[in-house]
């Protein structure tokens, strides 16, 4: 009987850890040779990368930790989110970052299976040649999210 009252409260302590933790948003876009990305918390605070969505996670870390230890060292102002636990959520601006982002993981052929969108329309949206109406944008993805679904169950 003790043990099961210890798992449970182990689980609930487990969730009022994961209902703390605060979610930063960094907006992203795609540039001629890689990312910029924009950190919504931290005005000003813009990180550029030549390279793929891995090293773009690991500038923006890099790039927040830095921020944080220079304000703290000039006693200036800072969000103090992040003096606690916290998860960045990088959010495209646009269809075609979105595809970027994730070119090296996902192949447009897996994407084209998923959403339903022909392979080489998909290579248009990607490449900028065209834009996607709404409702093929929103077919995009909800593809890729589905496919996210289906690699969670792994």
């Amino acid at each position: 009987m003790a043990g099961s009252r210890w798992r449970a409260k182990g689980v609930i302590d487990n969730l009022s850890i994961q209902q703390k933790m605060v979610t930063v948003k960094v907006n992203v876009e795609t540039t001629q040779n890689g990312f910029c990305a924009l950190i919504d918390l931290l005005p000003g605070c813009v990180v550029s990368v030549k390279g793929n969505i891995l090293k773009l996670k690991k500038e923006v870390q890099s790039s927040i930790d830095f921020y944080i230890e220079c304000a703290k060292k000039d006693k200036e102002k800072y969000p103090k989110v992040f003096d606690g636990d916290y998860t960045l959520r990088y959010s495209p601006n646009n269809i075609r970052t979105a595809l970027n982002l994730y070119k090296g993981l996902v192949s447009l052929s897996a994407l084209s299976q998923i959403s339903g969108i022909n392979q080489r329309q998909l290579s248009h949206y990607l490449n900028g040649t065209s834009n996607p109406r709404k409702e093929q944008e929103e077919k995009i993805i909800c593809g890729m999210r589905e496919l996210g679904k289906e690699l969670q169950m792994v």
